[in-house]
């Protein structure tokens, strides 16, 4: 599932910036780190498209037959927990470092 796929209709709705725009959004404290991440590590972005997969996968469970429905929104609901956590993770051990121009000389 390291696609930009929708998983009910199969289709592949979910656009590069969508899904580092759903990690910014679970991650407002580090967007520029989620950034970097994504734009440097392919496995990070992987992450980043599932997360983004599960959340409109999940704002759709609505439409899905009443014997299925409730299963299916737990069902994404833990992975898009799970995600978010090892989304988390990846930041925490990320070895990139955020470097800033250096401060105006005054001089």
């Amino acid at each position: 599932m390291t696609s930009g796929t929708d998983m009910i209709s199969g289709k592949n709705s979910l656009t590069h910036l969508s899904a580092l725009q759903i990690a910014e959004v679970r991650f407002p404290d580090e967007v520029a780190r989620v950034q970097q991440l994504f734009n440097a590590d392919e496995s990070f972005r992987g992450m980043c498209e599932d997360l983004a997969a599960a959340v409109e996968t999940l704002t759709r469970v609505d439409y899905l037959p009443d014997n299925i429905r409730e299963a299916r929104r737990q069902e994404y609901v833990g992975l898009v927990e799970a995600l978010v956590s090892e989304i988390r993770d990846a930041l925490r051990n990320s070895k990139i470092a955020i470097l800033r121009p250096p401060p105006a000389s005054t001089s």
